[in-house]
């Protein structure tokens, strides 16, 4: 993690402050496991690569966002954070510890002007398809803008009962 407290301290000094942290953990193909071939190795793999860079990251900015009392603190994730998908049983683990630690955020926050969020992404990221990035960024944008409700999914509505789990 000192390449993050490097480059958010960086950030700090070139910006004065952060007011909005994103954070997308990346989660590919790669380092997917069967539910059945979870293991405590392959999680803690996740855990470390993560949940605990999210919490190392929140607690950078999140004192100057409280003494400014404004700030977003956004969490992006797959859609195992809030279905469960067999076919990625290691990655939802640890998605939904992170789903479940923004929330909390959220809950604790909201009455201290700082706004908290999550994006569950259930499509590949792609330019030029529905999971084109500019896509993604403007659901973002409309999330943060509205601050009306803390998560949405991307696409908006996605079933998870008709994607592919093998």
């Amino acid at each position: 993690m000192p390449a993050l407290k490097q480059a958010l301290q960086a950030a700090k000094q070139d910006f004065g402050r952060i007011d909005v942290l994103e954070y997308s953990p990346y989660s590919g193909p790669g380092i997917f496991r069967h539910v059945l071939e979870t293991t405590p190795e392959n999680v803690l793999e996740q855990v470390n690569g993560h949940i605990l860079p999210a919490i190392f990251a929140v607690n950078e900015v999140l004192p100057d966002m409280i003494k400014n009392r404004s700030g977003a603190i956004l969490f992006t994730t797959g859609l195992s954070a809030m279905f469960p998908l067999p076919s990625i049983g290691n990655v939802g683990i640890v998605m939904s510890g992170l789903r479940n630690y923004a929330t909390n955020l959220y809950n604790e926050l909201k009455e201290k002007g700082i706004y908290v969020g999550h994006l569950s992404i259930g499509t590949f990221i792609q330019a030029g398809t529905a999971g084109d990035p500019d896509h993604i960024a403007e659901a973002w944008y409309d999330l943060y803008e509205k601050k009306n409700c803390f998560e949405e999914t991307f696409p908006q509505g996605i079933d998870p009962t008709k994607l592919s789990n093998k």
